[in-house]
């Protein structure tokens, strides 16, 4: 079995855990990039070994940087915490069991904005920096936030992803993933699609302008 440079030296980061430093970050960047502006308040809810050996290993620190829009390199890392606070965002933690089927390494983040604006995203750190968002606002799904992502709340109406696929292919943009769930039938839905590229602005321009279209957000990579 070959291994890479990543493998031997792992992602480029500051703190002393790829999975509880880096990988915290990461979730913390997805998080920050679902919201149309800055959290006021993020309740952040730590499982497994987040919550026994995360403060440890700066893993709320790391989440807390990612919020504030920090990649897994920045130095500012170590002190996010305290320049959260400067900038109006309240952190707080606590322990949680989410469950059997939870990864040791994930947490919860609840984050309250301007206007009302509420998001609940649940993500896991599976090793070498690399993370896993899980939920996103009670909609199961599973993107890594490695590849530039587009996340839309929609209605669950007939045809609706084939005018998205529609507009890709005519923007000739390469879909890598697109996953689709729904509260049930009809009802509210959340699809999530990873891109080879950044989305051309038209296209997102377009895609929210789709009838069903509720919100639409765009995650680049924290690199």
């Amino acid at each position: 079995m070959g291994f890479s440079a990543f493998d031997i030296i792992g992602p480029a980061m500051v703190g002393p855990s790829s999975s509880h430093t880096a990988g915290a970050v990461r979730i913390g960047w997805v998080a920050r990039s679902l919201c149309r502006e800055a959290p006021r308040r993020v309740r952040i809810e730590l499982h497994g070994s987040f919550a026994a050996t995360g403060r440890g290993h700066a893993t709320d620190r790391a989440l807390a940087s990612g919020l504030l829009g920090h990649t897994p390199e920045d130095e500012r890392l170590k002190d996010s915490l305290e320049l959260a606070a400067a900038a109006g965002i309240e952190v707080s933690f606590e322990s949680a069991d989410l469950g059997e089927e939870a990864h040791p390494n994930t947490a919860r983040l609840h984050l309250d904005g301007p206007d009302h604006e509420h998001h609940v995203v649940t993500g896991s750190s599976v090793g070498g920096g690399v993370v896993e968002i899980t939920s996103v606002d009670g909609f199961k799904t599973r993107f890594g936030g490695n590849l530039d992502t587009l996340v839309l709340w929609h209605g669950d109406h007939p045809g609706y992803l084939a005018k998205i696929t529609g507009l890709f292919a005519c923007a000739d943009m390469n879909i890598a993933t697109i996953r689709t769930s729904r509260r049930s039938r009809g009802t509210e839905a959340l699809t999530v699609i990873e891109c080879d590229a950044p989305p051309l602005p038209e296209v997102c321009s377009l895609l929210e302008r789709i009838e069903s279209t509720t919100a639409l957000r765009v995650i680049a990579p924290a690199r």
